[in-house]
């Protein structure tokens, strides 16, 4: 199917990598405008120099666990795009530690910028959407989201709670036709395990071999882009990982028999 997002506004938070990087790309390149969001400035002016179209994009600096500047940042993007068609959350942070040994301020750390921030950047930009009675947000969430796994109580914690909210917001939001899709992706190619936090709160530094070995992110949104233009509520993207979500559903036995097994990074 042909995918086009011409004349349309998406704020891509996180667009400085990985996942959120190449949303960028492929929404540009099929004649979005793209509001790139992240800390890192320069990063994003890496992104935007890359673009097919760098013109048809704006630089907002955005720092997912300060939440106190998200209604201006909105009111900056209606303001200069005219409106938000589409937004990406995508932004976040990954973790490798056992629980046990992972203090409770990385936990919360995690869930301030994985959750809070995500949903206050929602609540943010919702308010417009029901104003003009239409939007879309698509929220990246992640197969730890769909079920625990070593090294990653805090992340995974964090996802699960992402469900949870956004398939409440899909049904309260229907009747101002605002649609939510819900996108679980397994080991897909990009820096994510690098920056994730260790169970002292330090970065873990690493490119894991599940994110080396995993879907090039390309492939990965270009799934997304097609659930996204189809309207799907949730979607899972990756190779044979993402069949642990079905097992777990149908046989919980030789789920927990096969996920004890499986290498944490």
């Amino acid at each position: 199917m042909r995918i086009n997002f011409e004349d349309k506004v998406a704020w891509i938070v996180g667009a400085s990598s990985g996942i959120g990087e190449e949303i960028a790309r492929q929404v540009n390149d099929k004649g979005g405008f793209v509001v790139l969001s992240a800390r890192k400035v320069d990063k994003l002016e890496e992104v935007q120099k890359s673009l097919l179209f760098p013109e048809k994009s704006l630089i907002l600096a955005l720092d997912l666990e300060d939440q106190s500047n998200f209604a201006a940042l909105t009111s900056h993007v209606i303001e200069a795009c005219g409106k938000i068609d589409y937004l990406f959350n995508n932004g976040g942070i990954s973790q490798r530690g056992e629980a046990s040994e992972t203090g409770l301020e990385v936990d919360r750390r995690l869930m301030e910028i994985n959750y809070f921030g995500n949903i206050a950047l929602t609540k943010a930009v919702l308010p417009y959407m029901q104003k003009v009675q239409g939007g879309h947000i698509v929220v990246i969430s992640s197969i730890a989201g769909k079920f625990g796994f070593y090294l990653r109580s805090a992340y995974s914690a964090s996802k699960h709670a992402l469900q949870g909210f956004y398939e409440s917001v899909l049904l309260e939001e229907a009747k101002n036709g605002i649609f939510v899709t819900l996108a679980y992706p397994g080991k897909i190619n990009t820096p994510i395990s690098e920056s994730a936090l260790n169970a002292k709160g330090e970065s873990h530094g690493v490119m894991d071999h599940n994110q080396e070995t995993g879907m090039p992110a390309s492939i990965c949104v270009n799934k997304l882009l097609k659930a996204v233009t189809k309207r799907k509520k949730s979607i899972l993207i990756g190779n044979k990982e993402i069949w642990a979500v079905y097992i777990k559903r149908f046989s919980p036995a030789l789920f927990w028999k096969i996920i004890k097994n499986q290498p944490a990074t």
